[in-house]
């Protein structure tokens, strides 16, 4: 059986003018990272699934924790079109760059 890896990106964009809303921006990532994501830029984030289904259930835990107020984003892709992407300025993150392509972090 061939296991079709994804990423899966959480981009989210909160309010921080309260000290409420700062605690609830600073949970929301603590909680994502516990998740085994990583920042790849400023409030983007990826995870390696490997497939669908883990990706949908990935999808209901995130959705339980996700603060009241700002947007936050759950895109999909494959790894293929995870290569894809382009980077038009700057560099990987090292932590993007030790984890390569088709790892996950176990956790």
């Amino acid at each position: 059986m061939v296991t079709k890896y994804m990423k899966m990106l959480c981009m989210f964009d909160l309010p921080v003018e309260t000290s409420e809303e700062q605690r609830a921006y600073r949970k929301f990532r603590k909680d994502i990272m516990s998740e085994g994501f990583i920042m790849i830029q400023y409030s983007v984030y990826v995870r390696t699934c490997p497939n669908r289904e883990f990706a949908n259930q990935l999808e209901k835990r995130i959705q339980k924790f996700v603060p009241k107020e700002g947007n936050v984003r759950l895109l999909t892709v494959t790894e293929k079109q995870y290569e894809d992407m382009k980077l038009l300025v700057g560099s990987k993150k090292l932590s993007e760059t030790a984890l390569g392509m088709e790892r996950m972090i176990i956790i």
